[in-house]
């Protein structure tokens, strides 16, 4: 399997992070697109991307991640990120986001109906959108979301549980 996690610069360090390390933990083949070649997260660390969005053919890819902080405003003015998003709700394929990375979804049109765990400032523009908030760690069909970095362990624990499904279902 392969996971694709879109980031930009000021990302939340650990959101990215420790799903980027569960995953492999799992077996999983994970890398990261962004329109940056080097990325800061908004604690100091720093990664490589190992692909440019226009790089990505999201066929090749099973799961996709999207962490939280501010790099979700910068992913969403990608058009590109947006077409790969909508790739994996059309076909399904499961979906893990935290914190900000609503926003994502929001631009890429995906929200409307879902029961969807975010980061309480953008709660209302996930409403305005059709999304329905649910203050916790949610899980509706091949999306799993998260409020912030406090839900970390339950919402990586439901985002394998999903996978595992997928995996032998």
């Amino acid at each position: 399997m392969k996971a694709l996690i879109l980031a930009e610069n000021d990302f939340e360090d650990l959101e990215l992070f420790y799903p980027y390390h569960r995953l492999k933990e799992e077996g999983i083949e994970v890398l990261i697109a962004s329109s940056q070649k080097e990325l800061k997260g908004k604690r100091g660390y720093t990664l490589k991307s190992d692909l440019s969005y226009d790089e990505v053919n999201p066929e090749e890819f099973h799961i996709l991640v999207i962490p939280g902080g501010k790099s979700p405003e910068r992913v969403r003015l990608q058009p590109k990120a947006l077409e790969i998003v909508r790739h994996f709700f059309q076909r399904n394929k499961p979906v893990a986001i935290i914190c900000h990375g609503v926003q994502v979804l929001i631009s890429a049109g995906v929200v409307k109906g879902r029961k969807i765990a975010c980061w309480y400032g953008v709660k209302d523009d996930l409403i305005a959108a059709g999304g329905e908030f649910v203050d916790g760690v949610a899980v509706d069909g091949n999306l799993v979301s998260a409020r912030h970095p406090g839900d970390l362990a339950e919402w990586m624990k439901r985002f394998i549980i999903l996978l595992k499904s997928v995996k032998h279902g």
